[in-house]
């Protein structure tokens, strides 16, 4: 059985499927111009729609299962052993990411699983959606979707009191081991510039999906007067990062 403290946030955790159940919203990226260093990127204080610790937590660790599962079909499809032998360190991050996380829920909860589990069909439906029709969309996707939300939940686990939320900061913005993506991709892309062009267009389609992802754990939060003028910095932030990474392949976002 769960532990009682799982009690009161369990009920407003099935409200973040309902964002699954609509079609999905194809967010436009804007053009972020000038860009700002790394360093000078916009800091939001996300303190007035922080989420309960249980669910983001919960959310949190399975979507670090999902990208370790997404990073892992990868590397048994890949088209090299160079390209497995790149691959397979930032499925190993991944997975790392996931235990530490479920570690702080065990603190919290009697069976992290189930805290888990009602998130898993959202996330798995996104994952169908995101998965790409062949391995060079699927690397992208991982890629890109996956530094999406490690920046968001991190920026989300500024909001969380005591000392959860900067030790899941630390967790998540840990080293992912995803540089060598980057690479595989730039190489592939530099090579053929077709393939640059289709994955451009790809990288514009995940983050309308992707960003719904980040949108619900903002649902769940219990805030109920959070609106667009509010949420719409940290995506701002989002996107900005975004286009950073995609930069780095040398794509046009």
């Amino acid at each position: 059985m769960l532990s009682p403290r799982l009690s009161a946030p369990a009920g407003r955790l099935g409200a973040v499927f309902d964002v699954f159940k609509r079609p999905a919203v194809r967010l436009e990226v804007p053009r972020l111009k000038p860009r700002r260093p790394a360093d000078q990127t916009l800091r939001v204080n996300l303190a007035e729609i922080t989420p309960e610790v249980i669910p983001y937590l919960g959310q949190a660790a399975y979507i670090q299962l999902s990208i370790f599962e997404a990073l892992a079909r990868t590397v048994m499809l890949a088209p090299t052993v160079a390209a497995k032998e790149v691959l397979g360190p930032a499925s190993g991050f991944a997975l790392e990411k996931h235990e530490k996380l479920v570690a702080e829920l065990r603190r919290l909860v009697d069976e992290s699983s189930v805290v888990m589990a009602q998130f898993a069909p959202a996330i798995e439906h996104y994952n169908d959606v995101v998965r790409g029709s062949d391995w060079y969309e699927s690397l992208t996707s991982v890629y890109l979707t996956a530094g999406i939300l490690d920046d968001f939940f991190v920026l989300l686990a500024a909001g969380i009191h005591g000392d959860v939320g900067p030790k899941v900061a630390r967790i998540v913005s840990s080293p992912s081991g995803r540089e060598g993506i980057e690479t595989l991709l730039g190489d592939a892309i530099s090579e053929d510039a077709t393939l640059g062009s289709r994955l451009a267009v790809w990288g514009r389609r995940l983050v309308g999906d992707t960003l719904l992802v980040a949108r619900s754990a903002i649902h769940h939060s219990g805030n109920v007067r959070t609106d667009e003028q509010r949420i719409e910095p940290v995506f701002t932030e989002l996107i900005a990062n975004h286009s950073r990474r995609m930069d780095g392949l040398g794509l046009t976002a």
